[in-house]
């Protein structure tokens, strides 16, 4: 059964109001001036949620071991936040996506002598990937490098939209539900589990679970929309974004 989170490929379902100051755009505000504890704050966060496109990004087009790359990768965020290494992010091309891609290409460039850039550092400590994720690796390749970037950030983002929606529902009470639910919100209409076996796992009506995933799924689009939002400068770049990952990940 396919278990890949779906995104919300539809088109977007109205536009933002208010396209309030996100992690990047506290970030690209900073640009031009002395580093605030925000923008640095946003950054660092960011590269936490970031890290895993970029790790499998130099396992897969550079060849290098497990070890190597998440030194690699601590060592280029400890780079891009000593050295305000985001102070040279387009503003044209405003994606998080794109600049990080571009920025960890530069820093390979540049490190030439290999025992500088493999240091682990910056405080910044790096979650241990899953064994299907470091499986995926040791597999013949089908994608280039920059396709495997770009899915591994469409899941990172539904990763994060799906452990904020898990929050929500804890703290509302509603962590049995949610995990009840999740197999319909991570599985194709198809392959999900039918309603009425659901219904008697849960011991709820069969209308309940319709109308309470109806409402997470809302809940998950949204949720979804604001990560996004926080790795794009501009408001109407928010909906190409959604679009392009929806391919990225169905593409997989």
């Amino acid at each position: 059964m396919k278990t890949t989170p779906l995104p919300p490929c539809r088109e977007a379902e109205g536009r933002d109001e208010l396209f309030v100051s996100t992690r990047w755009t506290r970030v690209l505000e900073a640009c031009d001036s002395a580093a605030s504890a925000h923008a640095l704050s946003a950054l660092s966060e960011l590269c936490q949620i970031y890290w895993r496109p970029l790790y499998l990004f130099l396992r897969s087009s550079k060849g290098y071991g497990h070890e190597d790359a998440q030194d690699l990768t601590q060592a280029f965020f400890a780079h891009l936040i000593e050295k305000r290494g985001y102070a040279h992010a387009d503003r044209e091309k405003g994606r998080f996506r794109a600049f990080l891609l571009a920025a960890l290409k530069n820093f390979i460039a540049d490190a030439r002598d290999h025992e500088r850039a493999l240091k682990r550092g910056g405080g910044m400590i790096l979650e241990k990937l899953d064994d299907k994720a470091e499986a995926q690796i040791a597999q013949p390749a089908k994608w280039q490098a920059d396709e495997v970037y770009d899915r591994e950030w469409a899941v990172s983002l539904v990763r994060q939209a799906l452990d904020r929606l898990a929050q929500e529902c804890a703290l509302a009470g509603k962590a049995e539900l949610f995990d009840c639910l999740m197999p319909r919100l991570a599985v194709t209409e198809e392959s999900a589990v039918p309603y009425e076996e659901m219904a008697r796992r849960s011991h709820l009506a069969v209308t309940t679970l319709r109308h309470e995933l109806a409402r997470l799924r809302a809940r998950y689009r949204a949720i979804l929309r604001d990560e996004v939002r926080g790795t794009v400068r501009e408001p109407g770049e928010v909906d190409e974004e959604l679009r392009y990952l929806c391919q990225a990940l169905t593409a997989g």
